[in-house]
């Protein structure tokens, strides 16, 4: 068991990890915990007598019937069956149950919308399918700030992309918002391409001859971060990258005035904001980049300033994981999170995973400790320190970082929590780099069966949706057609 425990944490691809997860499984006994329904950990009897109902309905025609039952409730949580402890048991995936009967809403939500028969009726379903999609709510994938560490969160993408579990919505800050900005510029094949090892190389690491003396890593100056920025990113808009691509990308800036709010740009929020101008301001870390002035393409097609009395710095100081925003504006209620941001990374623990290790306590213990005295030192400073602005923007910039929710439903964390703060800024070799996002990777994979679960009603909704509004509008075109050429005579009389 230690020698496969082992070779799980050197796997170098998701298939020979899931392999070893599921020997792993067998071996420990695990796999029988996985066949049998019995446990406290969830309402096991529900979830069953409502799988055999649908079985039932779908099975016998009885469309109607299966419409009604599902109309009971599609929930993500039913019965307790979300709860993230059920995944951590085993080392590849959860109960039989669970999966059986999310596989059996995924296939009667199938059933449903390939259906011929006028009952129930194409608008009947699309009314459904609707509801239905609202009220289960979406996933989205946050990415942190993290300056170099950022590299992390390009192996967290590839695996997701490779299993083809990458959400439509999307959010980063400071170094994630760079990566953001990447995935919702390009489509899925270009995506592939540009995670290839040797893309990756060209594009993220500094050519050779710049470099200069490995002895003294190169800084990355405002100047540097501006090119890389531009090399990464094409020049677009937030509605032009959706467009493009048809995911929702969404980049937290801070302000750099204490009178000013944070913001998160998108395409609906400021649809002709330049994402290459949010991304430099997300990445502007105080002290070391200066704040930046964003920009908009106006109505003949060129840059002019946007909002061009405020200055914006970087967004994990504010709004690092914009869970609420990304709630009222997508309706998401399930958050992926890629989790790099050093301010915190030392006392992150994973609430989800039902840890209960002494150097986990310790991280709670210290980030509660420093939560409490952040938030006493803001209150005096905003009463003893009304007459230095400097002050005050120091201690809410302190009170704002300490005070944010850094994990999500799904938390994807490095193993190592440490490193070294004199680098964070500076250039990473090739070496560097690939081994981030095997780093990357490797924290995922254990992820993977989680994810695919817990989306995957979601994901069908969402398909199913797609081809249904099309119909719709299909067939309100060709209602309108046949109204546009009926005789006179037919459309008037009274």
């Amino acid at each position: 068991m230690k020698k496969l425990k082992k070779q799980l944490l050197q796997s170098t691809s998701y298939q020979q990890w899931k392999e070893l997860a599921q020997e792993h499984d067998r071996k420990s006994g695990l796999e029988h915990w996985k066949q049998v329904d019995r446990t406290s950990l969830y309402d096991y009897a529900t979830i069953r007598t409502r799988l055999e109902r649908l079985r039932y309905f779908r099975n016998n025609d009885d469309n109607n019937g299966l419409l009604f039952t599902l109309n009971e409730g599609i929930h993500g949580n039913m019965g307790g069956m979300g709860r993230p402890i059920l995944y951590t048991r085993a080392k590849f995936g959860t109960k039989n149950l669970i999966r059986e009967y999310v596989d059996e809403i995924h296939d009667a939500l199938d059933h449903l919308s390939k259906l011929e028969a006028d009952s129930p009726s194409f608008l009947e379903r699309l009314d459904f399918f609707r509801r239905a999609s609202k009220c289960y709510g979406q996933s989205a994938l946050m990415l942190s700030g993290g300056a170099v560490l950022g590299h992390f969160h390009v192996g967290v993408v590839k695996a997701l992309l490779d299993q083809d579990l990458l959400p439509d919505v999307i959010s980063g800050s400071s170094a994630g918002s760079l990566i953001a900005a990447v995935l919702g510029t390009r489509t899925d094949e270009e995506l592939h391409q540009f995670l290839d090892t040797r893309t990756l190389v060209k594009e993220l690491v500094q050519e050779s001859e710049l470099m200069g003396n490995r002895s003294s890593s190169l800084r990355i100056n405002h100047q540097a971060l501006t090119d890389k920025i531009a090399k990464l990113v094409p020049d677009m808009t937030f509605q032009e990258a959706f467009e493009k691509t048809g995911r929702h990308i969404n980049i937290s800036i801070s302000p750099s005035d204490v009178h000013q709010t944070s913001r998160l740009l998108n395409a609906i929020a400021s649809p002709n904001v330049y994402i290459r101008k949010a991304v430099l301001a997300s990445c502007a870390v105080p002290g070391a980049y200066p704040s930046v002035m964003l920009e908009a393409k106006n109505v003949h097609g060129y840059p002019q300033p946007y909002l061009p009395t405020r200055r914006w710095i970087d967004g994990s100081l504010s709004d690092d994981l914009p869970s609420k925003r990304l709630a009222r504006l997508y309706g998401v209620n399930h958050f992926i999170v890629s989790q790099t941001n050093p301010l915190v990374l030392w006392a992150l623990h994973d609430p989800k995973a039902n840890q209960h290790s002494v150097p986990d306590a310790a991280r709670q213990l210290g980030a509660r400790m420093v939560k409490e005295w952040s938030r006493v030192g803001s209150n005096l400073a905003r009463r003893y320190f009304k007459n230095a602005p400097r002050f005050q923007r120091f201690a809410n910039l302190v009170y704002s970082v300490t005070n944010q929710e850094y994990t999500g439903d799904i938390n994807i964390i490095p193993r190592s929590r440490f490193y070294d703060p004199r680098r964070l800024l500076t250039e990473i070799t090739e070496k560097e780099l690939l081994q981030f996002v095997l780093d990357g990777e490797r924290a995922t994979w254990p992820k993977i069966e989680m994810i695919r679960t817990t989306t995957k009603i979601s994901r069908k909704l969402r398909d199913i949706l797609e081809v249904y509004e099309d119909e719709e509008q299909a067939r309100l075109g060709k209602s309108h057609h046949l109204g546009a050429e009926m005789p006179r005579s037919h459309l008037g009389a009274g």
